[in-house]
């Protein structure tokens, strides 16, 4: 199959033997795909090579066969954000968790969206854990893995002032006791109703919606976890 003028996002790209690299792009027509780059190492490839860091938005070429597809060209269509920090952290982790969740070879194109959104947000150094959580809400339900957040799963309305784990393939379920670490994993209502409308709440109900989405995502993700949350748990005592 030959792919042609596709735009993507670099996912992740690393060598692969001397002069090339294996890339992963969410692409705008095609989903997730794996491309090989050869040559981006020598001289002449060094253009190329620049364009298929992570984060760059590009257009491509290339012909698909079998697993991996064989990139014709490259060009960047703009810059790729800046990022340091705790926000070049997020960025990874905007790429690896694509790469673990989005199959290969599969239009997503409200995944696509929602990566271009964030992306656009990092680089403008907007609020990081308000982009993180509206991301993994658009990425759950354009992998069809979503649910409804402002009804708990028995048909109740979301109460504000009342706490709520989310069960990965039922959604919000009421706290009934708050005793032990359960309120530390459980999002606020006023969180949840929050981010059903696509309205960034207050510093306290945004922080309750980290761990119950982080469960929801690590149920999907199965046994092996994420290389990002290994370094947020390596940074958090420094913080």
């Amino acid at each position: 199959m030959l792919i042609e003028d596709d735009t993507g996002f670099v996912l992740h790209a690393r060598a692969y033997r001397e002069t090339s690299l294996l890339v992963e792009v969410l692409s705008a027509q095609h989903g997730r795909i794996g491309l090989l780059a050869r040559g981006v190492s020598t001289a002449k490839g060094q253009v190329l090579r620049a364009a298929l860091q992570p984060l760059q938005w590009i257009r491509f070429s290339a012909l698909q066969r079998g697993e991996l597809a064989q990139l014709r060209g490259a060009e960047a269509l703009d810059a790729a954000p800046r990022l340091v920090g705790q926000a070049m952290l997020a960025g990874f982790y905007l790429g690896e968790l694509t790469l673990r969740l989005a199959p290969r070879q599969d239009p997503l194109p409200e995944l696509y969206l929602a990566y271009g959104e964030a992306r656009a947000r990092l680089a403008v150094g907007a609020g990081l854990a308000w982009t993180l959580r509206r991301f993994e809400r658009e990425l759950l339900s354009a992998l069809g893995l979503g649910f409804e957040l402002d009804s708990a799963s028995d048909g109740q309305a979301i109460d504000p002032a009342a706490r709520y784990t989310l069960d990965p393939q039922e959604g919000p379920q009421r706290l009934l006791s708050e005793r032990g670490g359960e309120r530390h994993a459980a999002a606020t209502g006023s969180a949840l109703l929050a981010l059903a409308a696509d309205e960034e709440p207050g510093a306290a109900d945004l922080a309750s919606l980290r761990l119950p989405m982080r469960r929801v995502l690590a149920h999907h993700l199965g046994s092996r976890g994420l290389k990002s949350w290994e370094l947020l748990e390596q940074l958090a005592p420094r913080r």
